[in-house]
């Protein structure tokens, strides 16, 4: 099919569009455009569409599973110096050391067992990775997510008694709900909880997330187009 023939290069030109909407929607809101920072999803495609598009230059990359990127980014890190790595889907608690060891940032905190066995890996590991909690705006039942009237006590959970330097909070709309709303929702949250960092916006809305002061867009078809299906053990 014409999307197993496409070798990556029509996804550097789609990263050029990406970036020039960003600095768009930020200049548009007031801000400046470096203050967005462009994580290009890589889930589920493999070196031959990820290598254009570190060969433009770009280094920060997220993946949704531990074990995936374990297969593929020690490799490429290797053959590109610089690149930072998060890590923005469900994290299991058995998956902590491998995941302190291989990613930069985690986006995807959202239970005090994940809290301590992330922490206890940094400091076995002496690194110091980039945290976001998830809030489950939408409080969807299958969503992955601290519900919105935890989150309070769970970021508090983190800094004071595990001493995790959280960076922000990031979530995921419901696909059936207008974005606008729960980014806003979540600044305001960030906002009383004295937090910077917001990770919101991916393909379809990361010009809104932006007006609603995202500060990490998770953009991954808008780059690399259609995802390839899942093998069946996935």
């Amino acid at each position: 099919m014409a999307q197993s023939m496409d070798t990556g290069d029509e996804a550097a030109e789609r990263l050029a569009d990406v970036q020039a909407r960003i600095a768009a929607a930020a200049r548009g809101a007031g801000r400046e455009p470096q203050d967005v920072r462009l994580i290009a999803v890589s889930k589920t495609f493999e070196e031959p569409q990820i290598a254009p598009v570190l060969d433009t230059g770009h280094r920060l990359f997220g993946e949704n599973r531990v074990q995936e990127a374990k297969g593929k980014w020690p490799a490429l890190k290797s053959r590109y110096p610089g690149v930072a790595l998060h890590l923005i889907g469900p994290l299991q608690s058995n998956k902590a050391r491998e995941a302190v060891a291989l990613f930069d940032a985690i986006h995807s905190l959202d239970r005090e067992k994940i809290a301590r066995a992330v922490a206890g890996e940094m400091a076995a590991q002496g690194k110091r990775l980039e945290l976001f909690v998830q809030v489950n705006t939408g409080e969807e039942p299958q969503k992955a997510g601290v519900m919105p009237q935890e989150a309070a006590a769970f970021v508090a959970l983190c800094r004071d008694e595990l001493k995790l330097a959280v960076a922000g909070l990031m979530c995921i709309p419901p696909v059936e709900e207008e974005p606008a709303v729960h980014f806003a929702f979540l600044a305001k949250l960030a906002g009383e909880m004295g937090l910077s960092g917001l990770s919101i916006g991916m393909s379809d809305d990361f010009e809104t997330a932006i007006a609603f002061g995202a500060t990490h867009v998770r953009v991954g078809s808008a780059i690399f187009g259609a995802r390839p299906p899942l093998p069946a053990n996935a």
